[in-house]
Formats: C-alpha cells, sequence, structure tokens
C-alpha cells in the first residue's frame, strides 16, 4: 500500500509505503495535551517507509523528557507528523495527517483509564454537517 499525507498548510508532504500493524486510541494524558482533543490517532507499523516528499526541514521532533513520547509537527502550522522510534525499528505516523483512505481500523483504546473526564458517551452528542448558527 502506498499513502500521501501532509500537513495543515501543506509545506509538509509524505509518502508511506507498507502496511500498518496497528492503530490505537491514546487516552494518555501527554497525547491529549499534543493533540488538544480526547485521545491521540496513530497508525503504527515496523516494516513500511516513510519518504519525505517535500518541506522535510520544517519537521521538528520533540521527545518529552527524553522519556519516549515523541511528537513530530510542522514548525510552520504545529500539525502532528510521521516519525521513527526505538532506534528505527518502529514508524509511528498520526491518523489524520494522511490524505489517504486508510483500510485498517482502530483496534483499540489504549491508557483508557487516563480519559478525561469530559469523554464519555460521546456518540450521544448532537452531530451537525458544520459549525451551528446558535
Amino acid at each position: 500500500m502506498k499513502y500521501l499525507g501532509s500537513c495543515l498548510c501543506g509545506e509538509v508532504t509524505y509518502e508511506i509505503e507498507g502496511d500498518f500493524e496497528k492503530f490505537y486510541l491514546c487516552h494518555c494524558e501527554r497525547c491529549r495535551k499534543d493533540t488538544g482533543s480526547a485521545h491521540a490517532a496513530n497508525l503504527f507499523s515496523s516494516t513500511a517507509k516513510l519518504r519525505w516528499l517535500s518541506g522535510q526541514e520544517k519537521s521538528k521532533t520533540f521527545n518529552f523528557r527524553s522519556e519516549g513520547h515523541i511528537k513530530s509537527f510542522c514548525t510552520n502550522c504545529g500539525s502532528a507528523l510521521p516519525n521513527i522510534q526505538m532506534d528505527g525499528k518502529l514508524l509511528v505516523v498520526p491518523a489524520g495527517s494522511i490524505d489517504s483512505d486508510i483500510s485498517i481500523k482502530p483496534q483499540g483504546h489504549i491508557y483508557y483509564a487516563n480519559k478525561a473526564n469530559w469523554d464519555n458517551e460521546l456518540e450521544k452528542v448532537p452531530k451537525f454537517e458544520e459549525l451551528p448558527n446558535e
């Protein structure tokens, strides 16, 4: 499989060739801070290859306290970007940065005990096609 991805401003583009083995929604406090949301949505592969198409120099990697919580992002718009971890053995890709369709579905919620207190029964919250006028 080939996947294309980019940041919000479009300065950074990339291609992934290969398959993803895992897809998790992480509710840990660090991932919630990274995303500003209920959870991060990350794809993992030990075999896929990342190729930067443009803007690689605008990709910065942050390793929180060198403890292994790693996030890469565009220095222009702040969008999450792929990174390689575990001494080159693991490719981690923020699912929202991929522009192509993804065939794999999330396989689970991880660090669920750390979820935000407002992250309950979100499927019951009203749904709108765009920003409501209320």
